[in-house]
Parts: structure tokens; sequence; C-alpha cells
């Protein structure tokens, strides 16, 4: 009866803990939201700098309803979209090449860690000069952004892999292609897909920084109209619809981190 109940109390601490994953979050949400609104009603706050949540929440309904939030966030998540993709199909295959290749890493590493002491704000206007304006300016700096995370996962995701599961798949014959198919790719997916959903999350920075220095009809766009008519509330829906976009993003890819790693723990060895 020992092992049945012991694996019995492992699930049950397994669920618990599962339940607390997500309760943890809610409840300290909840708890700030009650704070906000206490210390904005009591009026040690004056709302015309931090309006209340119940206000908050009103006027985004109302954004959202029949304002221009909806349409600017749409031109927001195409440029981080676009951007992300742009940052995966450049990171990860330089990554694999920096990890794999020593001449790489030695030639490569230096000036791709310089190049985040340059901000992006200043990138932008060089953008703008080169490429113009519009679309892929804009989805170019969020690549930018999203690249070094996206590149340093890859890198520390193929350094990581097994020695002993490399070999063995050379010794069973594997080629270079078949061995990066069939078990570099798999195994260091969770790691490549959690700097992805990193650099996806910081692409949606780098769209408005793209929007504020090159236009567009973003979210950037908009936090600069609400800015300059002083709207308060204005400003807190935006940056509230960018915290939506960015963990959205963020929790999707989440979701497929979570499906590629149990999909890997179910292969058949």
């Amino acid at each position: 009866m020992t092992a049945p109940t012991t694996v019995g109390a492992a699930r049950i601490r397994s669920r618990r803990a599962g339940r607390m994953h997500w309760l943890a979050p809610i409840i300290f949400a909840l708890v700030l939201v009650t704070a906000w609104e206490a210390v904005v009603r009591a009026g040690v706050v004056a709302e015309v700098f931090l309006p209340a949540p119940s206000t908050l929440f009103r006027h985004f309904t109302q954004e959202l309803a029949g304002g221009p939030l909806l349409k600017h966030t749409g031109v927001t998540l195409v440029e981080a979209l676009v951007g992300s993709v742009i940052a995966v199909l450049v990171a990860v295959p330089l990554g694999y090449l920096i990890a794999r290749v020593r001449w790489a890493d030695l030639a490569l590493t230096p000036y791709i860690t310089a190049s985040q002491a340059i901000p992006a704000v200043a990138v932008a206007p060089l953008l703008a000069l080169w490429i113009g304006y519009g679309l892929a300016p804009i989805a170019i700096l969020c690549a930018i952004v999203a690249f070094f995370p996206m590149l340093i996962t890859t890198v520390l995701g193929v350094r990581s892999l097994p020695g002993e599961v490399l070999e063995a798949a050379r010794l069973d014959g594997a080629s270079r292609w078949q061995s990066l198919r069939w078990v570099e790719a798999p195994l260091a997916l969770p790691s490549v897909l959690a700097g992805v959903r990193a650099g996806a999350a910081l692409s949606v920075t780098g769209a408005v920084v793209g929007e504020f220095t090159m236009g567009g009809h973003g979210l950037g766009l908009l936090l600069t109209l609400y800015r300059d008519a002083n709207d308060t509330e204005g400003l807190f829906c935006a940056l509230i619809m960018l915290v939506v976009l960015a963990v959205g993003l963020f929790l999707v890819l989440r979701i497929l981190e979570s499906l590629s790693q149990t999909r890997i723990k179910r292969k058949p060895a």
C-alpha cells in the first residue's frame, strides 16, 4: 500500500502546485487593484494623475467598443509579429552556427554583444533614412529588439545537448542533417522557444519605439495623441493594451513550448 499511497500524494501535490501556478498571480492582481482603488477613492492621489481601476475599466471597454484602440492595436500586432518572424529566421540559424562552429563564435559574438549597447531609439532614425517609412522599418526594428534573446537561448540550447546522445546518433550512422533533424532540433526546441517567446514580447516594445520615432498608426501613435491631449485615462488604456499584447504573445508561445516538451517526453526512444 505504500507505493500507491505515495503516488497518490504526489499527484495531489502536483495538482495543488498547478492550481497555485494560476492562482498566485490572480490573487496578487486582485490585492493590487483593490489597494489601488482604495488609495484613489480616499483622495490620496488625484484621478487626473492616477485614475481608479474602475474608471479605467469603464474607459477601456468604451475604447474597445467604439474607439480607435482596436484599430491601432492591430497595426502594432502585425508589426510585432512580422518582426518576430524575421528575428527567428535570422537568430535561430545564426545561434546554431555560433554554437557549432568555433570560428563563427569567435568572429561574431563580440560584435553581436556590443550591438546590444545601442538603444533601439537610436537605430530607428537610421532605418527611416535607409528604408523609409511604413511597416518595413518598424518590423526590422522589432526584429532587432527580439533578436538577442532568441540568439542566446538557441546557443545555450544547442551547447547544452547531451554529448552521449549525439555520439550515439553518430555511431548509429546518422548524418549531420539527420542528427540535426531527429536529435538536436527536438532536444533544443524548448530552449529555442523560450527565447522566441521572450523576444516576441520584446518586439511589442520595438513596435512602439518605431511608431514614436518613424510614425505609423499603431499604439505608439495613440500614446502620442493621448499625451498631447493630457488624456491620462487614454494613456493608461493604451498601456494596458500593450501589456495585453505582450502577455498574450508570451502565453501563446509558452503553450507551444509546453506542447513541444510534452511531445518530446512522450516520444518513444
